[in-house]
C-alpha cells in the first residue's frame, strides 16, 4: 500500500494517507485518456470561421474576353478562385465541432487521470484548506509552503468553496474545483494537484461506488 504525506497549512508533516492508484481506476488506458481529451479540445473550438465563395464575393460575373482568338488562357469572371480577390475555391463554412463519447468512458477517463497522477507523484495532500474570507495572499502563502506557487496547478476541493476560489483566481496558472467539477482534461493539463483529505476521500468513494 503507497502512502501520500499529508501537510498542514505551514507545509509540515501530519501524517499520511493510505492510497493506491488502483483505488480510484482499475488501470490506466493511454488511448481513452487520449480520445476523452480530445473531445474536451475540440468541443472548445468556436467553429465561426468562414470565407467567401466565388458567388459571394463582389465583382461582375461576366466573362473577361471571348473563349478563342486573343492568345491568352481561357478565362471566366473575376470571381475566380485562382485570380486575386476572386472567391476561395474551397470555402470555410461555420461548422460544430462538438462531439460527445459515451459517459461512462468520460467518467473512467477522468479517475485514470488521477490515478496517472498519483502514480507519478504529482498529488499534493493537504488537510484542511479553508478560509474565513476570500485572500490570495493567504493562498499564495500556502502555496509557497508546499513548494507549489509558480507552476501550473489544480487545488481541488471536496465541495464548492467560494472562498477558496476567491483566493486562488488571481494567481497565475491556478485553477480550483470541486471533485464533482473535475475532467480528465482539467487534471492532465497542469503539472501538480493538490487535493484537500476530504476530496480525496470524496474521489475513493466514488471510484468504490462505479466500481460496484
Amino acid at each position: 500500500m503507497a502512502s501520500l504525506t499529508v501537510y498542514n497549512r505551514a507545509g509540515k508533516e501530519v501524517g499520511t494517507y493510505d492510497i493506491e492508484p488502483t483505488d480510484l481506476a482499475p488501470r490506466i488506458n493511454k488511448q481513452l485518456l487520449h480520445d476523452v481529451v480530445v473531445m474536451y479540445q475540440s468541443n472548445l473550438r468556436l467553429g465561426t470561421a468562414k470565407t467567401k465563395s466565388r458567388g459571394e464575393v463582389a465583382g461582375s460575373t461576366k466573362k473577361m474576353y471571348r473563349q478563342k482568338g486573343t492568345g491568352n488562357a481561357r478565362a471566366g469572371s473575376r470571381r475566380s478562385g485562382i485570380r486575386r480577390g476572386g472567391g476561395h475555391i474551397f470555402a470555410k463554412r461555420p461548422r460544430d465541432w462538438t462531439y460527445r463519447l459515451p459517459r461512462k468512458a468520460v467518467q473512467l477517463a477522468t479517475r485514470m487521470a488521477l490515478a496517472s497522477k498519483l502514480k507519478d507523484g504529482q498529488i499534493t495532500l493537504i488537510d484542511d484548506l479553508a478560509f474565513d474570507a476570500p485572500k490570495t495572499k493567504d493562498m499564495a502563502v500556502i502555496l509557497k509552503a508546499l513548494k507549489l506557487y509558480g507552476g501550473s496547478l489544480l487545488v481541488a476541493t471536496a465541495e464548492h468553496d467560494v472562498n477558496v476560489y476567491k483566493s486562488a483566481r488571481n494567481i497565475d496558472r491556478v485553477t480550483v474545483s470541486p471533485v464533482a467539477g473535475l475532467t480528465a482534461l482539467a487534471v492532465l493539463q497542469p503539472t501538480r494537484l493538490l487535493l484537500t483529505k476530504a476530496a480525496l476521500d470524496a474521489l475513493k468513494t466514488r471510484a468504490k461506488k462505479k466500481a460496484d
